[in-house]
């Protein structure tokens, strides 16, 4: 059986996120032999929500082929002209149309053409969207005619409607993976039809936070229930979960998910920063 590997791991969370992702991303993927990489990114900026164009850099420096977001993704404004001039960073598909950026892209791994749709649930999520499942099926009329290995990252709160969105694309995509909880789920598996799922990729950031923030200011809210700053953990140790799934090139069937978890106590973030958003590629 000819199959290709593809690394995705979940939301990159601040300069913590990025330093454990940046020490290993390399010898992930020959561990893995893997062809492609796939990472959620709309953590990634400093302050733990949104991306820039730098960092996207970044990504693209360490071999991403292909990141996605989520509900964060207009939080930081100068990444607006970036997603109307690449499609390397997709906004979820089912965002109004006039909002700037893709939800679909392709990309090639060799001989092989790789799809990705950015999905955002509706479940605890924003309301406005339009229905992920008939955005997804809509849009499957279209990519299926360029390739059969599609991978859908699903941005969304409620493990039911990802789960949902799963069995609805079943035998029609290579993987429906979840993000946004920033914890790994236990529920890898492939379903009936030949589709890789699990409910969420989980994180990368600091350990001993709260999705990767700093506990106290959380706590202090869930206490009071008063507003309170979210600020990005910079202490270690750091971890970073995810999975690699192998897919039958010939028909886009997974064949195989397997979860990725590390924890890494040597990584110093400065609380400075900022690796991604201070160099130039």
């Amino acid at each position: 059986m000819n199959t290709i590997k593809i690394l995705l791991f979940g939301d990159i969370c601040g300069a913590s996120g990025r330093a454990i992702f940046q020490k290993h991303i390399a010898r992930l993927r020959e561990q893995h032999q893997a062809g492609a990489v796939i990472v959620n990114g709309e953590n990634s900026a400093s302050s733990g929500k949104g991306i820039t164009s730098r960092i996207m850099h970044f990504f693209k420096h360490h071999g991403v082929n292909v990141v996605t977001s989520g509900n964060h993704i207009w939080a930081q404004k100068e990444i607006y002209n970036y997603l109307k001039e690449h499609k390397n960073l997709l906004r979820p598909a089912n965002f109004p149309s006039a909002c700037p950026g893709v939800g679909v892209t392709t990309f090639e791994v060799g001989q092989w053409t790789v799809g990705v749709i950015n999905l955002q649930a509706r479940t605890f999520m924003r309301e406005f969207v339009a229905c992920p499942f008939k955005t997804a099926e809509s849009l499957l009329t279209y990519l299926k005619t360029k390739t059969s290995i599609i991978i859908v990252d699903f941005h969304g709160e409620a493990t039911s409607e990802k789960m949902g969105l799963a069995y609805y694309l079943d035998g029609q995509v290579s993987a429906v993976v979840g993000t946004h909880t920033h914890v790994l789920t236990a529920d890898e598996r492939v379903l009936p039809g030949g589709t890789a799922y699990i409910t969420d990729l989980g994180m990368a950031g600091a350990l001993n936070s709260m999705i990767g923030m700093k506990k106290d200011p959380i706590i202090q809210q869930l206490l009071t229930q008063m507003p309170v700053r979210f600020e990005v953990e910079t202490q270690g140790p750091l971890h970073m979960t995810g999975a690699v799934i192998e897919i039958d090139v010939s028909n886009g069937k997974a064949h195989s998910i397997k979860p990725i978890r590390i924890v890494d106590n040597d990584i110093v973030v400065s609380p400075i920063d900022e690796y991604a958003e201070k160099r130039h590629y």
